[in-house]
């Protein structure tokens, strides 16, 4: 009413010209300054701040795991208000943010949007009864101010939609970097590799760009209307009086009761529709990432029919949303188009039909006026009334909308509070710095819960509702274990091999060793090298560093390939101005690889490529391996990392790396590596979790048949103490040691017999030489 009582009067144009004139200079005066200071924070405006671990472990009060309510009819429960203020901390931190701005720049969009919507409709009526009087001046003023009008109107327009694009950026560059900086978190956390959610592309992506979208357009979507329906009748208020107020009251609530009764749970179909589409999602990429092996089986056809399945499958949920649908627009459309448009009719038609005079035909001066002005007013209020309708339209339309951001709301949610909920790692104990050390070890597969199994059925309810779960572990191990009471400790210069059948558990040891999983078992101690940093050449060197089975390529250049995952800055600024001796230095590395003729073939160290496509298996691991050459590292953890690799070359980046006083840890079944190192850790794989940890001795050069190269492992194993050996394990190291004892005199066989071969081509080549000879000297 304030508001309204302050606008210009709009008929007469004399004074109604200098409030115009000042709105639109406020308007213009308005977008230089704010436009002004986004193109001045331009370069800022995606830069968001990083959150720190201390940070995101304080915010883990706001996400605590929900229980998950089933078939709840309710849409919009407390539950969804909690987890969206929850959300709504992370994309507008503080009230002195810019999107506090951007809020405030558009709601006083949407607010004169709504005033310049009441103008409009009372100029409509002025034009109308000066058409009516015949008032040919009076009409030509009153259009003349329907174009003033169009200027502040198309400029409102444009910059509402401008500015909630920019609301919708910023609360997805928000939410972005915020689950970037909590999923792709650093050790003792790695929620990255811990996850147990299925489909974490779909969350981070399609369902964040959705629900942040969502969230700017409802705000405008609700305010809007909301502001409409409470300024519009407030205007019709004045000529519907109180009866006619009533009325449109009474339909307001009817329209409402009616409308809730027919509302399906779009926050649940929403849900569903995001999790099918990141399971085709992932179809795709799976066939896109491993499209080489799939070709070598020629499954085409399969995969084929697996995303088939799953387009299918989404399809099919998202018809039954179409004709979900149906139903629910017609009762919409009934409502609020013709519904609405009736009782506005009967509800013009009140103040008509009440205040009609009689004998108004005595006068036909006296009557013209009457018919314009029952005619402006009918024009005024008729255009408010379908401006209402059109409000009420699209708050019952947010209404659909804000339903489906609760199941956008119910995914984030699952998926902030999962993160959140993954436990630290267990810290390793301190040093000296330098030794590898575990006492009382069990290794175990860890059990994870994931916070919301039922996710992967069909019958899947709105996230919005989590399942009873309970924390999330710390991957300390509630699942089966492997090995029993594992300890053992490395110094430098001591070299460890890890063998064992397949399946017992050697990739899950060298977990624990580098962290990925935390020790069990009651007293269990785990020590690590600590980093430092490296006198020779500047550098931080790692105490541990893992090459892992199958080699990893970096999106990016060689030069990052070699370096990873120190980052190009960090290369440069170790060198300064002087990268040259960088590149020297790499290119030595490259060479103790045997790639350094990747340089030249591929174009320089600045090339970028797929080089998971480019480089072969082989020198893939290669690669791995010349990255841990470049760091250096105390101890480097090789998990079957030269498996395509031929035997004299794996030897000699084996020995490369001892010369850098890096020690190994080496997962393989091949027993020609036994050489390179000093220990033997072998897991037996019964099912009990026995081990043993027996030296190896440095004689791989005997040749005699007599000599026994494992006289010493035996005579050691039998004098190990029992805090380094499991019972029962002396008999298997035995059995052990005798079977690698006949491989090593089959491999000694096979070397006899390449010397032979090589004995028999010369003679060969002897005789075809004499042969050719005599030939010669016959003609």
């Amino acid at each position: 009413m304030v508001v309204f009582s302050k606008l210009p009067r709009i008929d007469h144009l004399s004074s109604s010209r200098q409030p115009l004139l000042l709105l639109l200079a406020s308007i213009l005066v308005f977008r230089s300054a704010f436009l002004s200071s986004d193109v001045t924070s331009s370069t800022t405006s995606t830069a968001f701040p990083t959150h720190s671990q201390a940070d995101l472990a304080s915010d883990a009060r706001y996400f605590p795991l929900h229980s998950r309510q089933r078939n709840v009819k309710s849409k919009l429960s407390l539950s969804f208000w909690q987890q969206f203020r929850s959300l709504l901390r992370i994309v507008i931190p503080s009230i002195r943010s810019r999107d506090v701005l951007l809020l405030l720049a558009h709601s006083s969009f949407l607010v004169l949007r709504t005033v310049l919507s009441v103008a409009v409709a009372k100029l409509d009526g002025r034009i109308v009864r000066n058409l009516v009087s015949a008032d040919g001046y009076g009409f030509l003023r009153g259009l003349a101010l329907w174009f003033a009008l169009a200027v502040p109107s198309i400029y409102t327009n444009s910059m509402i939609r401008y500015l909630q694009s920019k609301l919708s950026l910023r609360f997805r560059g928000r939410l972005t970097r915020y689950i970037h900086d909590l999923y792709l978190s650093s050790a003792p956390y790695l929620r990255y590799h811990r996850v147990p959610l299925q489909g974490i592309d779909q969350y981070i992506t399609a369902d964040i760009e959705s629900w942040s979208e969502s969230v700017a357009g409802i705000y405008g979507n609700l305010m809007k209307p909301s502001l409409d329906l409470l300024l519009f009748t407030s205007q019709l208020s004045r000529a519907l009086g109180f009866r006619g107020t009533l009325l449109l009251f009474v339909n307001y609530y009817l329209t409402i009761k009616i409308l809730q009764a027919v509302t399906p749970a779009f926050g649940r179909l929403a849900a569903t529709e995001a999790r099918l589409e990141g399971d085709y999602r992932a179809g795709v990429g799976r066939v896109g990432r491993d499209s080489e092996e799939i070709a070598f089986y020629n499954g085409g056809t399969l995969e084929r029919d697996i995303l088939t399945r799953a387009y299918l499958r989404l399809i099919k949920h998202v018809n039954s949303i179409y004709k979900i649908r149906i139903a629910y627009e017609w009762t919409e459309d009934f409502v609020i188009k013709y519904l609405w448009s009736a009782a506005g009719y009967g509800l013009i038609a009140v103040p008509l039909l009440i205040t009609r005079k009689r004998g108004e035909g005595k006068n036909r001066v006296a009557n013209d006026g009457v018919v314009a002005d029952r005619t402006e007013t009918y024009i005024s209020n008729r255009r408010l009334l379908l401006s209402l309708a059109d409000a009420g339209g699209r708050l019952m339309y947010a209404y659909k909308d804000l339903v489906e951001v609760a199941g956008l709301t119910g995914r984030l949610y699952t998926l902030l509070s999962t993160l959140h909920n993954i436990s630290a790692l267990q810290p390793a104990l301190p040093g000296d710095g330098n030794t590898f050390e575990l006492r009382d070890v069990d290794i175990c597969i860890p059990s994870l819960i994931p916070p919301s199994p039922d996710l992967s059925k069909e019958k899947a309810v709105s996230p919005a509702f989590d399942e009873d779960v309970e924390p999330l572990d710390h991957l300390s191990g509630s699942g089966t274990t492997l090995v029993r009471a594992l300890s053992l400790a490395l110094r430098p210069s001591m070299h460890l091999m890890i063998t064992g059948s397949n399946g017992v558990g050697k990739t899950s040891v060298a977990r624990v060793l580098a962290g990925l999983w935390g020790p069990s078992g009651v007293g269990a101690r785990v020590t690590r090298p600590s980093s430092d940093v490296d006198t020779a050449n500047g550098r931080s060197r790692p105490g541990v560093f893992v090459v892992p089975q199958r080699a990893y390529m970096v999106t990016g250049s060689l030069l990052e390939q070699v370096i990873y995952p120190q980052t190009l800055g960090e290369f440069y600024a170790l060198h300064g101005g002087n990268a040259e001796d960088g590149f020297k230095e790499l290119q030595g590395i490259l060479e103790a690889a045997h790639l350094g003729y990747l340089v030249e073939r591929e174009g320089g160290w600045g090339t970028v490529k797929e080089w998971r496509d480019v480089l072969s298996g082989g020198e893939k691991q290669r690669m791995s391996l010349s990255r841990a050459f470049y760091h250096r590292p105390k101890f480097v953890i090789l998990d079957e990392c030269t498996s395509a690799v031929s035997s004299d070359v794996e030897g000699q980046m084996y020995e490369h790396a001892k010369s850098l006083g890096i020690s190994l840890i080496t997962i393989s079944l091949r027993p020609s590596l036994m050489k390179y190192h000093t220990h033997l850790l072998t897991l037996v794989g019964d099912g009990t979790g026995r081990w043993t940890f027996t030296p190896i001795a440095s004689s791989p050069s005997v040749t005699t048949s007599d000599a026994n190269p494992y006289a010493d492992v035996i005579a050691s194993q039998q004098d190990t103490s029992e805090s380094q050996t499991n019972p029962g394990s002396v008999a298997v190291a035995g059995d052990l040691i005798r079977v690698l004892e006949e491989i090593r005199s089959l491999e000694r066989r096979l070397e006899e017999a390449k010397v032979w071969d090589a004995r028999v081509r010369e003679l060969e080549e002897a005789l075809q030489v004499r042969e050719g000879g005599d030939a010669s000297q016959g003609r």
